[in-house]
């Protein structure tokens, strides 16, 4: 497989800090992204947030579907009977079996809910580096790493594909993965999903020298699964 993939803890974007000169950080063997599916399912990795506007369908219940209702600034929405219902940082998965417990609990028998993202006011990316139009974009609903620098109008000419790096925050600390864009157009790579404030750069080679030497020091490559 050509995509290159190192996941590595730092403590802010392009600067790694050191104690006694010893680096801070370590290498997760944890999913830093997760990727498109073979059957292309987008349910299974992108979080709802504050503002976003779901479409919910209560199989053969009109009266509790909703062709658009919006999560509201606290992350929560107002549903008929069960009333307030915690929808930040749930897969839209996620929520429509929470939908579907509440509702069984007192009211339906076994009922089927499914949950849509329409769209996801509050998730944006930065894109960065090497491409056309660097900037803060909007994600509409689940949005790829080819996609998001699409947003950016492309990298440019002499951009290297094949170092582009994906920057997450993850239970406090920033990571970050490298991935071969080139690889990925041409079909040999998966095309990963990004998530809500990841931060895109394309082209690694113009990071910074001290982030660079932190990925060169790598023992090994951390394990990268997909779904």
């Amino acid at each position: 497989m050509r995509i290159v993939l190192l996941l590595i803890s730092i403590l802010a974007l392009g600067a790694c800090t050191s104690s006694g000169g010893r680096t801070e950080g370590s290498i997760s063997t944890d999913s830093l992204l997760a990727s498109t599916s073979a059957s292309g399912s987008s349910s299974q990795d992108y979080r709802i947030g504050a503002n976003d506007l779901l479409r919910i369908n209560v199989f053969r219940v009109p009266d509790l579907s909703f062709d658009e209702i919006r999560v509201d600034a606290s992350g929560v929405i107002q549903m008929p009977l069960i009333g307030t219902v915690q929808a930040e940082s749930l897969t839209p998965d996620e929520l429509g079996e929470s939908l579907a417990a509440r509702l069984g609990a007192q009211y339906l028998r076994n009922p089927q809910v499914t949950v849509t993202v329409l769209e996801a006011a509050s998730q944006k990316i930065t894109v960065d580096g090497a491409v056309t139009q660097p900037g803060v974009y909007e994600m509409q609903g689940r949005t790829t790493l080819l996609q998001a620098v699409a947003m950016a109008r492309g990298p440019v000419t002499e951009a290297d594909l094949r170092s582009v790096v994906v920057f997450r925050t993850i239970d406090g600390q920033r990571q970050f993965a490298v991935f071969d864009l080139a690889a990925i157009r041409a079909g040999e790579a998966p095309d990963p999903v990004v998530l809500g404030d990841d931060v895109i750069v394309v082209d690694a080679s113009r990071l910074s020298a001290a982030l660079q030497q932190a990925v060169r020091a790598l023992p090994a490559l951390a394990v990268f699964r997909f779904l």
